[in-house]
């Protein structure tokens, strides 16, 4: 199989029909062998009986439907398991990513060599000042702290070769960040490419201020995963021993003036109890150190969802 389009969703029955009939058409014009896996996000309308309903026309569909809302990072998590085409495309279901992209990004993996290819909606038409200028100064600081030069890390559509998607696990809402985990995993042929922003066409945006903070927030969490998830005791203690040593000095340079001078006062210098404090904080740090190195080995059931339903398998 040569595509695997994977669409994650939630609410947006009315799109689902008109962008499965233009991936269809794509791929019958560029004769892909194909596939596409809708992932219903525990939505509240009829996306799933239309996913159902549409399965009988279209036998390259398949759905998987969640319980309840888990969030866009663990709808392509369970897509990206589930995928066999050599090349995996990612895509959101509001019609504002344009299927047409599908054969250049195919090109640019299969005959240009990339390992990722993520889109850049250079022309947007989303709102200025919630979504525009707060995009710009996320992806500034994103490219800054990772070295990956895009334009657009959360662009919805990108191309994937499939043993990346293998690779990398996807969490939290780490979707924004997929670029920075395929690098961390090794695959550093990242390209970009310019795509068409097209206006939604049905219903809202599912996504509000707080992504932005969230994001930032998701950041940090990657940059230190990136750095020290494979060893946190090495970051915990670094810090532990710096804050214990510094305590330890202070507190033996305390008792040193106490054993030289009988009347000097302890107890009544904040210097001491400063000591007693970095003291306590290091040892607290090296415990912290121990206890992630024990959870780290022991997560494996971190990408567990309930899944009522399926298609196509």
């Amino acid at each position: 199989m040569q595509i695997s389009v994977i669409i994650p969703l939630f609410n947006e029955a009315d799109s689902l029909p008109e962008l499965m009939e233009w991936i269809n058409n794509v791929m019958q014009t560029n004769q892909y062998s194909y596939e596409v896996i809708m992932v219903d996000d525990g939505s509240d309308d009829e996306s799933w009986q239309v996913i159902a309903h549409l399965r009988t026309k279209y036998s390259s569909l398949k759905g998987i439907r969640f319980q309840r809302n888990y969030g866009k990072s663990a709808a392509l998590n369970e897509g990206f398991k589930t995928a066999q085409g050599d090349i995996v495309v990612t895509m959101d279901a509001d019609l504002q990513d344009s299927p047409d992209e599908i054969p250049e990004f195919y090109d640019m993996i299969t005959k240009q060599g990339y390992h990722l290819v993520s889109g850049w909606k250079k022309k947007r038409y989303d709102n200025t000042f919630t979504k525009n200028i707060p995009s710009k100064i996320y992806n500034a600081v994103a490219r800054k702290s990772s070295g990956i030069m895009l334009h657009d890390f959360n662009c919805g559509i990108k191309a994937y070769q499939l043993k990346v998607v293998k690779s990398i696990e996807v969490f939290g809402e780490m979707h924004r960040y997929i670029p920075i985990l395929a690098k961390w995993a090794g695959f550093k042929k990242i390209g970009e490419k310019v795509v068409v922003h097209q206006a939604r066409k049905y219903g809202t945006t599912k996504f509000g201020w707080e992504r932005f903070v969230n994001g930032f927030l998701d950041l940090m969490t990657i940059q230190f995963l990136s750095k020290f998830g494979k060893k946190p005791m090495q970051f915990f203690g670094l810090l532990g021993s710096l804050f214990f040593l510094i305590g330890f000095i202070a507190f033996g340079s305390i008792i040193t003036g106490k054993f030289l001078d009988p009347d000097f006062s302890v107890t009544n210098k904040p210097a001491f109890f400063i000591a007693l404090a970095a003291m306590l904080i290091g040892m607290q740090l090296f415990l912290a150190g121990f206890i992630a190195e024990l959870i780290n080995r022991n997560a494996a059931d971190r990408n567990q969802y309930l899944i009522s339903d399926k298609l196509g398998w």
